[in-house]
C-alpha cells in the first residue's frame, strides 16, 4: 500500500560564510543551540540526556555521536527521531547539513502533536528551512 511508505528524512544543506569552529560552537553548545533553535540543557557528551523546550512541551533527547567539529547527532523525543549536524570545513566557509530522520509511516500519528507523521514532516520541513537557512545563518554570519 502506497500510504505505508515511511516518511523521508528532512535534509537541509547550506554553505555559511563562517569558519567551521564558529558554526560548530553554535550547534554544539546549549547557548548556541538556544540562539537559533530552542531553549535546552544540552551538553556535548555522548550519552548526555537533555531536553529541548518545544512548542509541544519538553522533548527528551540524548546525545548519540560526537566527532568535533564535523559531526553531532542526538535522538529527539520518544518517537524514534534523530537529528544530525554535519559540518565540512571549506576554509573561511562551512558546509552545514542538518538531517532530521527516524520517521515512521506517513499515516502513523505523532502522539504529542496528534497529527500524522506526513503532516508533521511538512510542518517541520518548513520549520527547519527557516531555522537553518535564516536563523542559524544570521547567528553564524552575524
Amino acid at each position: 500500500m502506497e500510504n505505508q511508505a515511511t516518511v523521508q528524512d528532512i535534509k537541509k544543506t547550506i554553505i555559511f560564510n563562517a569558519p567551521i569552529q564558529k558554526v560548530w560552537d553554535t550547534v554544539s553548545t546549549a547557548e548556541g543551540i538556544a540562539s537559533w533553535f530552542m531553549p535546552n540543557d544540552f551538553k556535548l557528551e555522548v550519552g548526555h540526556e537533555f531536553h529541548i523546550q518545544s512548542p509541544f512541551g519538553p522533548s527528551p533527547c540524548k546525545v548519540l555521536e560526537i566527532n568535533a567539529p564535523n559531526h553531532l547527532s542526538f535522538s529527539w523525543d520518544t518517537d524514534g527521531w534523530f537529528v544530525s549536524f554535519d559540518l565540512k570545513n571549506l576554509g573561511d566557509q562551512t558546509e552545514f547539513t542538518m538531517i532530521h530522520g527516524g520517521w515512521k509511516q506517513a499515516d502513523s500519528i505523532v502522539p504529542k502533536a496528534g497529527r500524522s507523521a506526513a503532516e508533521i514532516r511538512d510542518t517541520m520541513n518548513a520549520g527547519w528551512e527557516g531555522l537553518v537557512k535564516e536563523r542559524l545563518r544570521k547567528v553564524v554570519e552575524g
